[in-house]
């Protein structure tokens, strides 16, 4: 399988529907701490946008509610898969995406079959506090040659100026959160993102 080499993460169906029309193909939506009729309604809307644009919605956590709406995919944490039903989601036809930080959990994630693997953080990361430090270069070469036609996202401190190294030394895809949201111009840099990625 191949995914788009550019995967942006964004918290809001508003996000999506500012970026999709500029050629976003691989999206992620990864809403925390809201209510649950605020989710099931950002995934619908977010759902609905990536239909009309022709692009890959992925849902971060949320793996019942995308049953139920008729999503594609899913991304899965470590701690998400502990309460996770994997047999009711592969039912369901879902595409697993699964974040990993170390061998213990590459091993426990290969054994899932999972449609991709992330890795993180690449580099060092603000958006949330890790027990883990950088992986560096060198680790996503290594992951790769153990994933193997698995598709490698590398995500963590990712900014365009990264993604050719990161791609370079095996990544399939990059995903990228804050250099887009924070930027001052989050359209032009989207711009970037894909000229530097396709």
């Amino acid at each position: 399988m191949t995914l788009d080499r550019f995967y942006p993460i964004f918290d809001h169906s508003d996000w999506l529907r500012r970026m999709l029309p500029l050629g976003v193909k691989l999206v992620q939506l990864r809403v925390k701490d809201q209510q649950h009729d605020m989710v099931r309604e950002q995934i619908a809307l977010s759902r609905d946008l990536c239909r009309q644009h022709g692009a890959i919605l992925v849902v971060n956590d949320y793996w019942q509610m995308a049953i139920d709406l008729g999503c594609d995919w899913i991304h899965l944490g470590q701690e998400d898969l502990d309460d996770a039903d994997l047999e009711a989601i592969r039912k369901a036809g879902l595409k697993l995406g699964v974040s990993t930080h170390d061998d213990d959990e590459l091993e426990r994630v290969l054994a899932m079959d999972p449609d991709y693997v992330a890795l993180g953080p690449v580099y060092p990361t603000i958006l949330k506090k890790m027990k883990w430090h950088q992986q560096g270069l060198p680790r996503v070469t290594e992951w790769k040659a153990r994933v193997g036609e698995i598709p490698l996202v590398g995500i963590g401190g990712m900014s365009v100026e990264r993604a050719a190294g990161v791609l370079q030394a095996g990544a399939d895809t990059v995903s990228v959160v804050t250099d887009i949201t924070l930027n001052a111009d989050p359209e032009a840099r989207v711009r970037q993102w894909i000229e530097a990625t396709r």
